[in-house]
C-alpha cells in the first residue's frame, strides 16, 4: 500500500507540470488529490467502479482541464461501460496533450468496445505514424482492419509485430482468426495448435480448432 501511496504522491506533482493546475490558485492539497485517486485505485480493486469515479470527481470538479483526471476517469467510464463518456473525457486528455499515447490507445479500445471499427482505424494510424512498432496500435488496428474486411493490411501488421516477437499469443491469435475468417483453414488450424501450446486455455484457439473439426 505504501508504495501505491507514494506512486499517488506522484501523480499530484504531475498535475504542476504543464497540465493546466495552477499551485497558486489551487482548491485541493496535494494530499486531497493523492488520497482521492488513492481511494478511487481502491475502489478500482475491490471491483466498485461507481464510487471509484466518484473518489476522482472531486479532483475533476477543481481541475476539469488536466490530463491526468480526464485519463483517470476515461478508463474508469470504460470499464463502466459509459462509453460516451470514456470517449469525451479521453478526448479531453488528448486536447492537453496531444502527443500522448495512453490516450488515444483507450479511444482505440472504447471504439473497438462500441463497434466503431472506422474510428480504431483512424486512430490507430495516427499512433502508428508516431510509434511504428506500438503493441496495442497494432493489435488493435489489425483487429479493426480483419472486421471491416480488410484482411490484407491487418495481415501485414500481424506478421510484422510477431516477426520481432514470435511467440506471442495475442497477435498468433489475431492471426489464426484472420486465417480463419479467410477459410484458410490449415493455416488457422497450424497457428492456433501453436497458440494452445503457449496458452492451454485460450478460448479462441479452442473454438477455432472445434469449428474446423466440424
Amino acid at each position: 500500500m505504501n508504495k501505491i501511496f507514494n506512486f499517488l504522491m506522484l501523480a499530484g506533482i504531475v498535475f504542476v507540470t504543464g497540465l493546466s493546475f495552477d499551485a497558486a490558485a489551487a482548491e485541493l492539497s496535494y494530499k486531497e488529490i493523492s488520497e482521492a485517486y488513492y481511494t478511487s485505485y481502491r475502489y478500482e480493486t475491490s471491483g466498485n467502479i461507481e464510487d471509484a469515479i466518484k473518489a476522482i470527481q472531486l479532483v475533476y470538479s477543481q481541475y476539469p482541464d488536466t490530463y491526468t483526471v480526464n485519463n483517470r476517469l476515461a478508463h474508469l467510464y470504460t470499464l463502466n461501460k459509459q462509453y460516451k463518456n470514456a470517449v469525451s473525457h479521453y478526448k479531453k486528455a488528448i486536447q492537453v496533450l496531444p502527443n500522448s499515447m495512453t490516450p488515444k490507445l483507450g479511444l482505440m479500445y472504447v471504439y473497438i468496445l462500441s463497434e466503431q471499427y472506422k474510428e480504431v482505424t483512424k486512430i490507430g494510424y495516427q499512433v502508428l505514424k508516431v510509434d511504428y512498432y506500438n503493441y496495442f496500435g497494432n493489435l488493435r488496428l489489425a483487429y479493426a482492419l480483419r472486421k471491416t474486411g480488410k484482411t490484407e493490411l491487418s495481415e501485414k501488421l500481424l506478421k510484422k509485430i510477431l516477426a520481432l516477437y514470435p511467440s506471442d499469443t495475442l497477435f498468433l491469435t489475431e492471426l489464426g482468426l484472420l486465417y480463419f475468417e479467410q477459410d484458410k483453414w490449415p493455416s488457422a488450424r497450424a497457428i492456433m495448435q501453436d497458440v494452445l501450446i503457449l496458452d492451454p486455455e485460450n478460448v479462441s484457439a479452442r473454438q477455432v480448432l472445434l469449428a474446423i473439426k466440424k
